[in-house]
């Protein structure tokens, strides 16, 4: 019942979103049907929150208007909503109560001003309190005044009036507190809306498939965390992922560069529940501005932009995430820059994945440096993992998966695997299957070799090549091919040169009798 319901409400919530897809292009479409579920999120939380306290009283939240002790009430109410769900809304500012005056007798009522006064209220509720970062500026790219929704004021009210009504209409179904349908299904039109994207989607969004090897390989012979870590936490799909490997994590940490995709990743961690308490997401470049720099983490998992482009200040060389290694990642490439910055902020017993292009592997110069300081001097590098090529949103290029450990439990080898050959082709899209997913993590839990897909290479092996870890260095993938037989292709030659000269004489006969050159 629980998976029907899922199928049902992910597609309840994308029909809703193509009323506002043909009105605009999908990044703005995406910003406004998110922002208005989760408004819709937080208001049943607040009505349910605020119906379960006033019970003892008899009364229900829309009840409490107009009631004689409706002040004390109120009073009473705002500061215990705000500690446990992080913000306030009255019940007036309720989703469905906008929806209700917006469709009042079945008109086109405007209330877009009420509803930007309603999510500005949303945020100032919780200035001076705990939660006032985790839900400032939430809703700042919900411009209800952008021409995209409109021509005319009634234009932008009757769309939106009837994406409320229509959101109002399905139920959330958050008195289930066993459930995370609500949530799924909000990762769901995420990820819809990446794989629509092109080249933007990596910005915001991992595929799951490769979300679930990155949250396996860091849970590894574990069943709780302290803590995980994002650096670069896009929509925060990556941090949620691994939750879902686990029983519990205590606290979810991230950073964000976009200040787009930085509310996106908020929104994702309270629509799945996550307390305002539990996690910490920061809007700000990792690598020049890093925000969680003293911190240690039990689990790091990333996928960083490819190949982007860093200042690679000297400053940078004072600074302990790159000071020992001698040399900075290039200013071109800062796919080692992230590695540095994720190894220094693992803890000893911790375990870090890393999506990265396979440059890194091979790569001479300052990258070169980098890796052979990592393998020879430190001895962090665990696995390296290949994948087929164009498995990510907006980019066709093989990837790979570095897994590095401080304290490794086998010291003298490194594993291989190439997972590179392991897909299925989906319309114009790979996509890695469960028993593919499933043949990698056991490969790496039982760290065994296994003819053209895994190697366990000893460290002496990987110096004598340098430090490439190019894969097919370690895994042989050669086929042959089938043997010729001369003999069989000599005799057919034979019979075509025979046939040949048959048809050559049959051609000189007609040629003959219709008086014309032979051609030949």
């Amino acid at each position: 019942m629980a998976a029907e319901h899922k199928q049902k409400l992910e597609q309840q919530l994308w029909n809703i979103a193509n009323t506002l897809r043909g009105k605009m292009d999908a990044d703005d479409f995406r910003d406004y049907i998110l922002g208005f579920i989760f408004y819709k999120y937080l208001s049943t939380k607040m009505d349910l929150y605020a119906n379960k306290s006033l019970k003892p009283d008899g009364l229900t939240y829309q009840e409490i208007e107009a009631h004689p002790n409706e002040a004390i009430l109120m009073q009473e109410l705002k500061p215990m909503a705000i500690e446990a769900l992080g913000f306030f809304l009255e019940p007036s500012e309720l989703f469905s109560e906008l929806a209700r005056r917006g469709n009042a007798g079945g008109k086109n009522n405007f209330i877009l001003g009420d509803l930007a006064k309603v999510l500005t209220h949303i945020e100032q509720s919780t200035m001076g309190s705990e939660s006032e970062e985790d839900f400032g500026n939430l809703f700042s790219d919900l411009d209800l005044t952008s021409h995209k929704l409109g021509k005319s004021e009634a234009d932008k009210n009757e769309l939106i009036v009837k994406v409320l009504v229509h959101l109002d209409e399905i139920d959330f179904d958050l008195e289930n507190t066993d459930s995370d349908v609500l949530g799924d299904a909000y990762e769901y039109l995420i990820g819809k809306f990446a794989s629509g994207a092109g080249k933007k989607a990596g910005e915001f969004y991992t595929p799951q498939q490769v979300s679930s090897i990155l949250a396996q390989l860091v849970t590894v012979g574990k069943d709780k965390l302290k803590s995980v870590y994002d650096p670069t936490c896009g929509s925060g799909s990556l941090l949620l992922r691994v939750a879902k490997e686990v029983k519990t994590v205590n606290v979810f940490y991230g950073q964000e560069m976009n200040p787009t995709t930085y509310n996106l990743c908020r929104m994702n961690m309270i629509m799945h529940d996550v307390h305002y308490k539990r996690f910490d997401i920061k809007n700000e470049d990792t690598l020049e501005r890093p925000q969680h720099y003293d911190m240690r983490f039990e689990a790091i998992v990333a996928n960083p932009p490819f190949s982007a482009n860093w200042s690679a200040s000297p400053l940078f060389m004072n600074d302990e995430r790159f000071s020992a290694y001698g040399k900075l990642a290039p200013s071109s490439k800062a796919d080692f820059a992230f590695v540095q910055h994720m190894v220094h902020q693992l803890e000893d017993n911790g375990t870090m994945a890393v999506v990265l292009p396979h440059g890194v592997l091979f790569r001479g110069g300052a990258e070169g440096h980098i890796r052979e300081y990592l393998i020879k001097e430190k001895n962090y590098l665990d696995a390296v993992i290949g994948l087929p090529a164009n498995i990510f949103y907006g980019t066709s290029i093989p990837t790979c998966i570095l897994v590095l450990k401080k304290k490794r439990e086998n010291l003298n080898d490194i594993l291989f695997i190439d997972a590179s050959q392991h897909f299925e082709k989906v319309k114009t899209q790979n996509v890695l299957r469960t028993e593919d997913i499933d043949k990698i993590i056991s490969t790496y839990q039982n760290r065994m070799g296994e003819p053209k897909y895994s190697h366990v290479a000893l460290l002496s092996e990987v110096t004598t090549n340098d430090y490439n870890l190019n894969i097919p260095r370690y895994v042989d993938t050669f086929e042959e091919e089938d043997a010729i037989d001369l003999k069989a292709i000599t005799a057919e030659l034979r019979e075509l040169a025979i046939l040949g000269k048959a048809t050559d004489a049959t051609i000189a006969e007609f040629c003959a009798e219709l008086g014309i050159e032979r051609p030949f």
